[in-house]
């Protein structure tokens, strides 16, 4: 699934630097370079989660935090130059999820900004059988029907046969679907693992799996399931 993430920074270059970060990992960035635009990019694009610098002109992040925090509960996490104890208390007291300071690991801030998402865009209850065209999944019985041809699956493939199925049309890069499989922190030698998944679904569930009918390849997003 693909999340919106607003960027606030007033530094351009390292809002550029995280920005492609991000959207290599299949985030939506929009920017913003003080906290008076930041809340008005936030009523436009509705961020899943926001990356907040606290030294900003105009309207700085705490003052940001305080207005943000009247009229939206999306998850916010600090990223600042600011070391100290007090500055991270009263950050965390005003409502910030978590708080990162600079210099930072790109890879950190990935991992604790996909640990923010799975914390607070749990999944909603999902119902137990699932159709899709002439696929049928149980998760009660963990099994899946292509017409009346009962297939072997492994769990993996089973759990990220029912992401597909419950969410079609939507993109899930790599690290989403290993998010599903409860690999979330996994990094880049794991991503390549969901590409054998795929493949090996596709073989089992595709009337021709050259041609996919139900599982689409994105090019350099991911993939997602098709609408039948």
């Amino acid at each position: 699934m693909h999340y919106t993430i607003l960027l606030i920074d007033d530094e351009a270059k390292l809002r550029q630097v995280i920005r492609l970060s991000l959207e290599q990992e299949g985030y939506r960035v929009v920017e913003a370079s003080n906290g008076r635009e930041a809340l008005y990019r936030a009523r436009i694009e509705k961020p899943d989660l926001v990356v907040l610098d606290l030294m900003m002109p105009e309207m700085n992040g705490t003052e940001f935090l305080l207005a943000f925090g009247k009229e939206s509960n999306t998850p916010v996490i600090m990223l600042t130059a600011r070391v100290e104890d007090h500055d991270k208390i009263v950050g965390l007291e005003l409502g910030a999820d978590d708080y990162i300071t600079k210099p930072f690991n790109m890879r950190e801030l990935i991992a604790r900004i996909r640990a923010v998402l799975r914390r607070t865009h749990k999944p909603t209850l999902e119902p137990d059988l699932i159709r899709a065209g002439d696929l049928v999944l149980d998760r009660g019985s963990a099994t899946v029907l292509v017409g009346e041809q009962q297939l072997s699956l492994t769990r993996s493939e089973l759990e990220i046969l029912a992401t597909f199925m419950t969410a079609p049309g939507l993109i899930f890069s790599r690290l989403d679907l290993l998010d599903r499989l409860s690999l979330g922190d996994a990094y880049e030698g794991y991503e390549r693992s969901i590409d054998v998944h795929i493949r090996n679904l596709r073989t089992k569930i595709e009337p021709d799996s050259r041609q996919p009918r139900y599982i689409e390849t994105v090019y350099g997003m991911g993939y997602r399931f098709k609408k039948q």
